[in-house]
């Protein structure tokens, strides 16, 4: 367990999550399809929700890539999502991105995450700079980098393309060790 709070607890991924993790993906793919295209696509069938979790534990073992989930205290679902993506050791530098249940948003509790895996980015991993990159119509995302001290740095033109769309300029934001 990485960090634990009132009603929730943050854990590195494990093969037991696989179908906590296709009930969160599934009930949430409206939320997800825009900007986690790829998550969710790798997750709507129990089989499909098993490798991608094979394959998210061996790269956070290998360290490539860190993904977190989001787990209810009182009945163990998984409520969010949290990668710690992109890794540039050489730079030491990384990505957050981060989704969580439509019944669980507005409870301040990404911003709990985020800054919790902020912490441990920078003071177990030896990141200095994490990134949020962000669309312009997501704010209460904005406002997750913003309370957890990120700042804005830049428009990344066409940084991301959604499926069925064109490319989406996004909004940079950094925050450093």
């Amino acid at each position: 367990m990485i960090a634990e709070f009132e009603n929730y607890t943050i854990e590195p991924i494990h093969e037991k999550y696989a179908w906590r993790i296709c009930d969160f993906v599934t009930v949430n793919a409206d939320r997800l399809k825009r900007f986690f295209p790829k998550t969710l696509e790798q997750n709507l069938t129990p089989d499909l929700s098993k490798y991608f979790v094979e394959k998210k534990v061996k790269q956070f073992s290998n360290k490539e890539e860190f993904l977190f989930v989001l787990k209810e205290k009182e009945n163990r679902t998984v409520i969010g999502l949290v990668y710690i993506k992109k890794m540039d050791w050489q730079r030491q530098q990384a990505e957050l991105a981060y989704c969580i249940g439509y019944q669980y948003e507005g409870k301040g509790w990404m911003t709990q995450s985020t800054k919790a895996l902020s912490t441990y980015a920078f003071e177990k991993l030896g990141l200095k700079t994490l990134q949020i990159i962000v669309h312009e119509s997501n704010l209460a995302s904005i406002k997750v980098a913003e309370k957890c001290g990120y700042i804005w740095k830049t428009t990344l033109l066409k940084e991301h393309t959604p499926p069925h769309e064109p490319a989406l300029d996004m909004e940079l934001y950094e925050l450093y060790a």
